[in-house]
């Protein structure tokens, strides 16, 4: 039996729902345009902004200008377009008081694994700071502060295999000690697999769920119940 020295998490749609989020914050923020006095519907800023994230990437700055400058002129009328984008990032924002939240039995299930002496740790890619934003939105305080890597800090991106061989030196446990938590078969579980990370595809039915790997992971779940089980009958670890 292999003992696991430490379990790194992915975060975007393997501890919340990045979609759901994503949906509810665009469609709060093209609301509140409308209400600040767009002339055009949420439905037409929707279409028209799914086509700007899919241009400019969701790590873009200014999603909401390129909106307004991408609708017809009168939809503006005598609005200044920088008070709709204020308004919409205000209301994006505040979904994120209200809304953003982890899958239901994320909280649980990673104090019982801490509880138990897990050390829990995470590899994550995007910009620091909303990486680092997202977990503490999350509420999820578990997760040992010397072991948590984004690859903005380190100058590695998903799917080089170096970032996670790279979080495991800086861990200091060896690869094949170590597992991965991630919901992206191409970018988390074969580059993970490539470095000898014992590799966990959680399948939640989201954006990611059709990607096939070139590897197989070592093992597939479809929520953190399962991967407490998985842990307990497979590497021994028990629950709190």
């Amino acid at each position: 039996m292999t003992t696991m020295s430490i379990v790194f998490f992915d975060i975007d749609d393997t501890l919340y729902s990045t979609r759901a989020f994503s949906g509810q914050a665009r469609r709060n923020a093209v609301e509140a345009m409308v209400a600040a006095g767009l002339r055009a519907s949420p439905d037409q800023c929707l279409r028209e902004l799914d086509e700007v994230l899919a241009e400019f990437g969701s790590n873009y700055e200014h999603h909401f200008d390129r909106l307004l400058q991408r609708l017809p002129a009168e939809a503006l009328g005598a609005c200044n377009p920088a008070l709709l984008s204020a308004a919409a990032v205000i209301a994006y924002h505040d979904t994120k008081f209200h809304q953003f939240e982890p899958f239901a039995e994320v909280p649980a299930v990673l104090e019982r694994l801490s509880g138990a002496g897990v050390r829990l740790g995470v590899i994550t890619e995007g910009p620091a700071v909303k990486q680092a934003e997202k977990l503490l939105r999350l509420g999820l305080s578990v997760f040992d502060p010397t072991a948590i890597f984004i690859s903005d800090q380190l100058g590695i991106s998903k799917p080089n295999p170096k970032l996670y061989g790279r979080a495991c030196g800086l861990a200091r446990v060896a690869p094949e000690r170590a597992m991965y938590v991630g919901d992206n078969a191409p970018n988390d579980v074969d580059p993970a697999n490539a470095v000898g990370m014992k590799t966990v595809l959680c399948r939640r039915g989201g954006r990611h769920d059709h990607k096939p790997s070139r590897t197989p992971p070592t093992h597939v779940i479809h929520n953190l119940e399962e991967l407490d089980s998985l842990l307990r009958e497979t590497y021994g670890i028990a629950g709190s």
